[in-house]
């Protein structure tokens, strides 16, 4: 286990995760001559690529060199959603007088017991991974360390598995600085953030991508001062521009102090504190914190497999180089999830993770570049997106229309509270085609889901604008953007 991996759940009585992610007493099973599928790595796409394996009935082995869950479970999701929860749980005490409640006094964060929140949490979704859940459908399960042997066998300590076809689905890890001094100062990253004590007076986020932002934000509502330094003049450059404003604003009123086009220079103690320095456009500065968030996007886990031997070709950036149907360059190796994929998100791991199963053993062909994606940044309020951006259809040259929803004019908005943002609708010109969409809401990750089924069913807008949503409901706001749509068509008739 690396460093960076040690994980103190056992400490906080969670001795039950362990025992179903990496049972302490676990055998080892029987190595068989031949399997159908080995699979490297037991993250969201190992897993849903072994479950979807025998299913179809064939002999499966997955290896696993730390925990079952992978970053999702462990390190990713799950834990950074708690602490999003009770982060929100302390801002709603705060405004609470707001919705007509009386409170008394300032809430105070508990950080150890939103660590052990949080370590219930992921017990309780870890039966969903677990080794003996796995080895009940028939699953191979072998804990230790893969390495290719050859194109048709891989090692996991004394064991040799052969194979007809095997996927890598090793998923990533937090990408590494090069700020000077930063690795002597110490500081935390996605792997050691859910390991903190103490809550920090003071932390600093160096990254403003959707972790950084989430976590910014759950920290300043628990009580710290946090601020965000990224060396863009953006944070979620993915995002459009007027929904990041919004989410500015929101982590403004948080108390968190974004400082944009910034670039770290260096990291050094002094006077018993961590001190980071910085320079803005030529503006020189320096600022002393508790604690340091490093958040600057994930790496694929590619070291020590030995790819090179079972002539597995990389990418520049190390991702493993795949086509559209998941092969990599030995045409028997596939891969999943985060280790090949530009967008390292949980839901497109597992699904990647059944395609490459569905293409390696005959079915009609999947690509993944089809596949339609709703993702989210879990802030307050939350931004969600799926399909195209404006910038993704002008570079295709496909014309656009967009329809645009205030949620200030949504009526369930208006009664939580919770009015800002807005839904927005790309839909192709001529046609009533969605073909992207930003939510920027309260609930703006379930409600991106409709966009999502709305997406796959090809369903057009005209439709959308007849279906009946609940009364009074956040999700309206996405039938009033499609009631615009059958408006403009009226308008421009002669």
């Amino acid at each position: 286990m690396l460093p960076e991996e040690r994980d103190p759940a056992a400490g906080h009585g969670q001795a039950a995760f362990l025992e179903r992610v990496r049972p302490s007493d676990w055998r080892t099973p029987h190595a068989r001559a031949l399997y159908d599928l080995v699979i490297v790595g037991g993250g969201p796409a190992g897993h849903a690529a072994a479950i979807a394996a025998r299913a179809l009935g064939l002999s499966v082995a997955l290896i696993e060199r730390d925990r079952l869950g992978g970053n999702s479970l462990n390190k990713g999701s799950v834990p950074s959603k708690a602490l999003v929860r009770s982060g929100r749980a302390l801002e709603a005490i705060v405004n609470s007088q707001a919705f007509g409640a009386s409170a008394v006094g300032d809430p105070l964060a508990d950080i150890g017991l939103v660590m052990q929140r949080m370590c219930r949490i992921r017990t309780r979704i870890a039966e969903h991974w677990s080794a003996k859940g796995l080895a009940a459908t028939g699953v191979d399960v072998f804990f230790g360390r893969a390495r290719f042997m050859d194109e048709t066998s891989v090692a996991v300590d004394a064991a040799q598995l052969r194979f007809k076809k095997a996927l890598v689905a090793t998923g990533a890890q937090p990408r590494r600085s090069e700020i000077a001094g930063l690795e002597d100062v110490g500081h935390l990253t996605s792997a050691t953030l859910f390991h903190l004590q103490s809550m920090p007076k003071r932390l600093a986020v160096i990254g403003g991508g959707p972790l950084g932002c989430e976590m910014a934000q759950a920290f300043a509502h628990m009580g710290s001062k946090v601020t965000i330094l990224q060396d863009e003049p953006k944070f979620l450059p993915q995002e459009e521009r007027d929904a990041a404003e919004i989410l500015s604003l929101s982590l403004a009123r948080a108390g968190v102090d974004t400082r944009l086009n910034t670039q770290i220079t260096a990291a050094r103690r002094a006077n018993g504190e961590k001190i980071i320095d910085a320079n803005n456009v030529g503006v020189e500065y320096s600022i002393a914190v508790d604690e340091i968030l490093l958040s600057i996007g994930r790496v694929a886990n590619t070291d020590d497999l030995n790819l090179d031997g079972a002539a597995i070709d990389r990418t520049e950036c190390g991702d493993i180089r795949v086509d559209d149907y998941l092969r990599t360059s030995n045409a028997d190796v596939f891969a999943a999830g985060d280790v090949c994929m530009p967008h390292k998100f949980a839901n497109i791991a597992e699904a990647t993770g059944r395609m490459a199963v569905h293409n390696a053993f005959g079915g009609e062909p999947q690509r993944h570049g089809a596949l339609i994606i709703p993702r989210c940044t879990f802030c307050d309020p939350e931004i969600a997106h799926v399909g195209m951006h404006i910038w993704d259809a002008h570079r295709e040259q496909i014309p656009v229309k967009t329809f645009t929803v205030m949620m200030q004019d949504t009526d369930r908005a208006i009664i939580d509270g919770r009015d800002d943002g807005f839904v927005k609708i790309h839909v192709k010109d001529g046609s009533d085609e969605i073909i992207g969409a930003t939510i920027v809401a309260s609930r703006a990750s379930e409600m991106i889901n409709e966009i999502a089924v709305i997406m796959h069913g090809k369903i057009g807008m005209r439709a959308l604008a007849t279906v009946m949503h609940t009364y009074p409901a956040q999700s309206d706001a996405i039938r009033m953007a499609a009631q615009a749509y059958v408006k403009s068509l009226r308008l421009r008739r002669p």
